[in-house]
């Protein structure tokens, strides 16, 4: 009941605008909404992404309890895979601590935007816990699901979901959670230790590719992005959930203390971690705006690139297609 209230009053308080983009981006749409303090984050905790602004162009700033540090880029991946080997175990439950639930929310207006059918081939880039593949096998699985497409049991035996992860920890959180549900590897569901910047599947072969709060992980996000192109078939559909910049003057301010002030201190309550929750928070300031990551789909070849804000930015669905 918690969480239909939660989204009916962001559905009722959602508003749509067009903005005016780069000559070099296709018209983006801007969906907010309105939310109280309370609910604003989900936790990927991280390092931050390499900025302009640093005085190495070829390191990462990484904030920790002594303050900033530079992190050589060929250092990144390993810090990273660190960081989530340390908060598997922790990992859904501060999910839900640090949105109060909202990230389910957030992942199910993903899997509505993908739209999944039955016989699709999936994949599902740092998805190791399995949340986001399970939304689309349900979605798929649906008795209202099938009735519309009109489907048939061996084309809904010929699905495949390919859950990649770089990290065995929570990949194995997500085989535990798939075996819970009656799922069986390799029907339908497959688990794939790889990195998102060289993936293993072969071009053109899938008809969707999702990556939720795992973009800003990756230490070339350019590469990443042209790997999701390769990979798609033409008319497949690229969708990324992240943690974004929130546009709304006031709330920011108070998103801004709760980022800096409340989360690594819950962090280290509950997963006796402070500094990867720590992490977290620059990584998402020095994360592209929802304009900027918008280009980069797009000079990757997508097109017709869109995103959409919700709870006023806090985090963006960014989508493209493959033509």
């Amino acid at each position: 009941m918690a969480l239909r209230s939660a989204a009916g009053r962001l559905a009722s308080s959602s508003r749509r605008r067009l903005l005016s983009p780069p000559t070099s981006i296709h018209t983006a749409f801007l969906h907010s909404h309105a939310t109280s303090f309370g609910t604003l984050l989900l936790l990927n905790p991280t390092l931050p992404h390499n900025s302009s602004s640093s005085s190495c162009p070829n390191s990462f700033l990484l904030v920790g309890s002594s303050g900033y540090k530079q992190v050589a880029e060929e250092d990144k991946s390993k810090l990273v895979g660190n960081v989530f080997s340390s908060v598997a175990s922790s990992y859904d439950l501060m999910n839900d601590l640090m949105s109060v639930g909202l990230h389910r929310l957030w992942k199910d207006r993903l899997i509505s935007k993908l739209n999944p059918f039955p016989g699709m081939k999936h994949l599902d880039v740092a998805g190791g816990t399995g949340d986001v593949a399970f939304r689309a096998l349900e979605r798929i699985n649906s008795v209202s699901h099938r009735a519309m497409q009109g489907t048939l049991t061996d084309i809904e035996e010929e699905t495949q979901i390919y859950v990649c992860d770089i990290n065995p920890n929570m990949l194995n959180v997500g085989k535990k959670r798939a075996s819970e549900r009656g799922y069986k590897e390799g029907h339908c569901l497959s688990w794939i230790q790889g990195d998102a910047e060289a993936l293993s599947f072969e071009d053109g072969s899938m008809d969707g590719y999702t990556i939720a709060f795992g973009i800003r992980n990756v230490t070339h996000i350019e590469k990443a992005l042209s790997e999701a192109y390769r990979v798609l078939k033409r008319g497949g559909r690229f969708l990324c959930l992240e943690l974004s910049h929130v546009d709304v003057p006031l709330f920011k301010e108070i998103y801004d203390v709760y980022s800096f002030s409340v989360i690594p201190a819950v962090g280290e309550l509950v997963a006796g971690d402070r500094q990867s929750y720590q992490y977290l928070v620059e990584s998402i300031r020095r994360f592209p705006n929802q304009e900027k990551f918008a280009q980069m789909i797009q000079e990757a070849g997508f097109e017709r690139v869109e995103y959409e804000n919700l709870v006023g930015g806090v985090v963006a669905i960014h989508s493209g297609l493959k033509l």
